[in-house]
């Protein structure tokens, strides 16, 4: 079982759509995905996603199915009337604040302890976190992997590979869950650009845990100028 995870191409945030020269990157991300065997496309269901996955799923021959669940998370404090003092700062944006939390007090860089700092606690985008977390198991599940703790049990083999469109915010959370680190590490070590290919592979037998492997991450190469892959 794979999992291929795509950004969206360059927006255009105001029209929630994409730019010309995202759909450039949208078409050369579909000639990167050709020789994939990808058995379904799933995308965030905002507009700049769709788009971005219609290259591929045309190429495919497939249908683009909506994750609700893969919108793009919002941010700010949850009490807009807070005085100042206690507002959470850069207006709560995550990587920002991430940045602030691990740099000013590392003691939070932990699995769960991060989720009580007052920058995320308080925050907006910790109302995404449970919902992206249950849809993404939910969907593993269809496809034989049984979340058990930090890990999936397969419960069924399965070999098919499916590919994910969504966003920068989205995304993150999805790596954190996934891969079973902190969202704050995920927001400060493992930025991902516009239209990039993550690979996610989850090998196990029948009965036996899958611990997700990054197989690729970020990789760019199929945009003319970029030569920005890490494969591991």
């Amino acid at each position: 079982m794979r999992l291929i995870f795509v950004r969206h191409g360059d927006p255009d945030y105001q029209h929630d759509c994409l730019t010309e020269t995202g759909r450039q990157q949208a078409a050369s991300t579909a000639l990167r995905l050709h020789d994939e065997k990808i058995k379904a496309i799933y995308s965030s269901p905002m507009g700049r996603a769709r788009e971005t996955a219609s290259f591929t799923a045309k190429d495919h021959g497939l249908d683009v199915q909506n994750l609700d669940f893969m919108h793009e998370i919002w941010w700010g404090d949850k009490d807009p009337d807070i005085e100042d003092s206690r507002k959470i700062p850069f207006e709560g944006h995550p990587w920002s604040i991430a940045y602030k939390a691990l740099t000013s007090e590392p003691s939070y860089a932990g699995e769960k302890s991060w989720e009580e700092h007052p920058y995320f606690k308080n925050n907006i985008c910790m109302d995404y976190f449970d919902r992206i977390n249950t849809g993404i198991d939910n969907l593993l599940l269809q496809y034989g992997l049984k979340r058990e703790g930090d890990f999936y049990r397969c419960v069924q083999e399965n070999s098919d590979t499916i590919a994910l469109f969504a966003h920068g915010g989205s995304g993150a959370i999805l790596f954190s869950h996934l891969l079973a680190i902190s969202f704050p590490i995920v927001l400060t070590t493992l930025p991902f650009g516009v239209c990039s290919v993550s690979i996610f592979a989850f090998d196990a037998m029948e009965g036996e845990m899958a611990i997700p492997r990054l197989e690729l991450f970020n990789d760019m190469n199929h945009h003319s100028g970029h030569k920005l892959n890490f494969e591991m």
